[in-house]
Protein backbone atom coordinates (compact mmCIF):
# COMPACT_ATOMS: atom_id res chain seq x y z
CA UNK A 1 0.00 0.00 0.00
CA UNK A 2 1.34 3.19 -0.74
CA UNK A 3 2.15 6.49 1.72
CA UNK A 4 -0.99 8.35 1.68
CA UNK A 5 0.40 10.85 4.01
CA UNK A 6 1.14 14.23 3.07
CA UNK A 7 4.61 15.13 2.25
CA UNK A 8 5.53 18.05 4.66
CA UNK A 9 8.65 19.61 5.98
CA UNK A 10 8.68 20.51 9.96
CA UNK A 11 10.66 23.61 10.86
CA UNK A 12 10.71 24.26 15.00
CA UNK A 13 12.05 27.23 17.34
CA UNK A 14 12.25 25.64 20.65
CA UNK A 15 15.01 28.49 21.93
CA UNK A 16 12.55 29.64 24.94
CA UNK A 17 9.34 29.16 25.90
CA UNK A 18 6.65 28.97 23.84
CA UNK A 19 8.14 25.93 21.87
CA UNK A 20 6.78 26.53 18.10
CA UNK A 21 6.10 23.74 15.30
CA UNK A 22 5.64 24.64 11.75
CA UNK A 23 4.04 22.04 9.40
CA UNK A 24 4.72 23.19 5.56
CA UNK A 25 3.30 21.89 2.42
CA UNK A 26 5.12 23.07 -0.43
CA UNK A 27 7.15 25.19 1.57
CA UNK A 28 3.66 26.86 2.76
CA UNK A 29 2.38 27.06 6.70
CA UNK A 30 -0.31 24.40 6.96
CA UNK A 31 -0.54 23.97 10.79
CA UNK A 32 1.03 25.31 13.49
CA UNK A 33 1.73 23.99 16.78
CA UNK A 34 2.46 26.26 20.12
CA UNK A 35 3.20 24.62 23.13
CA UNK A 36 3.89 25.96 26.75
CA UNK A 37 7.04 24.22 29.10
CA UNK A 38 10.19 22.33 28.54
CA UNK A 39 10.87 20.73 25.27
CA UNK A 40 12.14 17.75 26.60
CA UNK A 41 8.78 17.28 28.28
CA UNK A 42 7.32 18.34 24.73
CA UNK A 43 9.33 16.63 21.78
CA UNK A 44 8.57 13.18 21.69
CA UNK A 45 5.02 13.14 22.08
CA UNK A 46 4.23 16.22 19.79
CA UNK A 47 6.78 14.51 17.07
CA UNK A 48 4.87 11.05 17.65
CA UNK A 49 1.78 12.72 16.91
CA UNK A 50 3.63 14.69 13.75
CA UNK A 51 5.02 11.25 12.35
CA UNK A 52 1.92 9.51 12.51
CA UNK A 53 -0.32 12.15 10.56
CA UNK A 54 2.44 13.37 7.93
CA UNK A 55 5.62 12.11 5.82
CA UNK A 56 8.31 14.17 6.96
CA UNK A 57 10.78 15.02 4.41
CA UNK A 58 12.71 17.72 6.07
CA UNK A 59 13.50 19.14 9.65
CA UNK A 60 14.38 22.55 9.62
CA UNK A 61 15.43 24.42 13.34
CA UNK A 62 16.27 27.27 14.93
CA UNK A 63 19.83 26.89 16.11
CA UNK A 64 20.24 29.38 18.49
CA UNK A 65 20.95 31.99 20.17
CA UNK A 66 18.93 30.84 23.22
CA UNK A 67 18.19 29.12 26.48
CA UNK A 68 21.54 26.58 26.03
CA UNK A 69 19.57 23.71 27.73
CA UNK A 70 16.58 24.54 24.78
CA UNK A 71 19.42 24.53 22.15
CA UNK A 72 20.54 21.53 22.96
CA UNK A 73 17.31 19.49 23.63
CA UNK A 74 16.64 20.61 19.70
CA UNK A 75 19.95 19.86 18.59
CA UNK A 76 20.09 16.18 19.76
CA UNK A 77 16.48 15.36 19.48
CA UNK A 78 16.37 16.60 16.15
CA UNK A 79 19.55 14.95 15.12
CA UNK A 80 18.30 11.95 16.33
CA UNK A 81 15.02 12.20 14.65
CA UNK A 82 16.90 12.68 11.46
CA UNK A 83 19.52 9.79 11.64
CA UNK A 84 16.46 7.41 12.91
CA UNK A 85 13.92 8.22 10.00
CA UNK A 86 16.76 9.03 7.24
CA UNK A 87 15.00 12.64 7.55
CA UNK A 88 17.79 15.67 6.22
CA UNK A 89 18.21 18.21 8.96
CA UNK A 90 18.57 21.81 8.38
CA UNK A 91 19.08 24.87 10.45
CA UNK A 92 19.63 28.86 11.07
CA UNK A 93 19.59 31.30 13.43
CA UNK A 94 16.83 32.64 15.72
CA UNK A 95 17.12 35.99 13.88
CA UNK A 96 15.49 34.79 11.15
CA UNK A 97 12.00 34.28 13.58
CA UNK A 98 12.27 37.88 15.09
CA UNK A 99 12.94 40.03 12.29
CA UNK A 100 16.52 40.69 13.53
CA UNK A 101 15.82 41.95 16.76
CA UNK A 102 17.77 41.66 20.07
CA UNK A 103 17.37 38.24 21.92
CA UNK A 104 17.40 38.16 25.46
CA UNK A 105 20.49 36.66 27.04
CA UNK A 106 21.23 36.87 30.96
CA UNK A 107 20.42 40.09 32.95
CA UNK A 108 20.87 42.96 30.77
CA UNK A 109 23.35 41.00 28.29
CA UNK A 110 21.16 40.85 24.76
CA UNK A 111 22.45 38.25 21.77
CA UNK A 112 22.54 40.87 18.24
CA UNK A 113 23.85 40.36 15.05
CA UNK A 114 25.60 42.58 13.72
CA UNK A 115 27.66 42.33 10.31
CA UNK A 116 26.78 38.59 10.00
CA UNK A 117 28.17 38.04 13.72
CA UNK A 118 26.44 37.34 16.61
CA UNK A 119 27.68 38.81 19.50
CA UNK A 120 26.09 39.55 23.02
CA UNK A 121 26.22 42.76 24.47
CA UNK A 122 24.99 44.96 27.22
CA UNK A 123 22.10 46.92 26.07
CA UNK A 124 19.76 47.36 28.77
CA UNK A 125 16.23 46.06 29.62
CA UNK A 126 14.68 48.77 27.74
CA UNK A 127 15.28 46.86 24.23
CA UNK A 128 12.66 45.99 21.65
CA UNK A 129 13.09 42.23 21.26
CA UNK A 130 10.25 40.41 18.91
CA UNK A 131 8.61 37.13 19.92
CA UNK A 132 9.72 34.52 17.63
CA UNK A 133 6.99 33.47 15.21
CA UNK A 134 6.84 31.09 12.38
CA UNK A 135 7.24 32.28 8.90
CA UNK A 136 3.83 31.62 6.40
CA UNK A 137 6.69 30.47 3.58
CA UNK A 138 9.75 28.40 4.49
CA UNK A 139 12.93 29.76 3.01
CA UNK A 140 14.67 26.69 2.65
CA UNK A 141 17.37 28.86 1.02
CA UNK A 142 18.44 30.18 4.45
CA UNK A 143 19.23 27.06 6.04
CA UNK A 144 22.28 25.34 5.65
CA UNK A 145 23.05 21.36 6.60
CA UNK A 146 25.38 22.74 9.14
CA UNK A 147 23.17 22.62 11.96
CA UNK A 148 25.32 22.31 14.68
CA UNK A 149 24.25 24.49 17.90
CA UNK A 150 24.79 27.87 18.03
CA UNK A 151 26.25 28.11 21.71
CA UNK A 152 27.41 31.86 22.35
CA UNK A 153 27.78 32.01 25.99
CA UNK A 154 29.51 29.67 27.74
CA UNK A 155 27.31 26.77 29.73
CA UNK A 156 26.76 27.85 32.97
Amino acid sequence: MPNSKLKVDILVIALSSPLLIGVYSDKRLINSITREGKSSDLFATLFEDILDEYDVTGLYYANGPGSFMSIKMGYVFLSALSIAKDIPLFATDAFAFNNNTPIKAIGKNHYIKENNAIIMKMIGDSVKSEAFALPQKLESGAFNMNHQPLYIAPAV
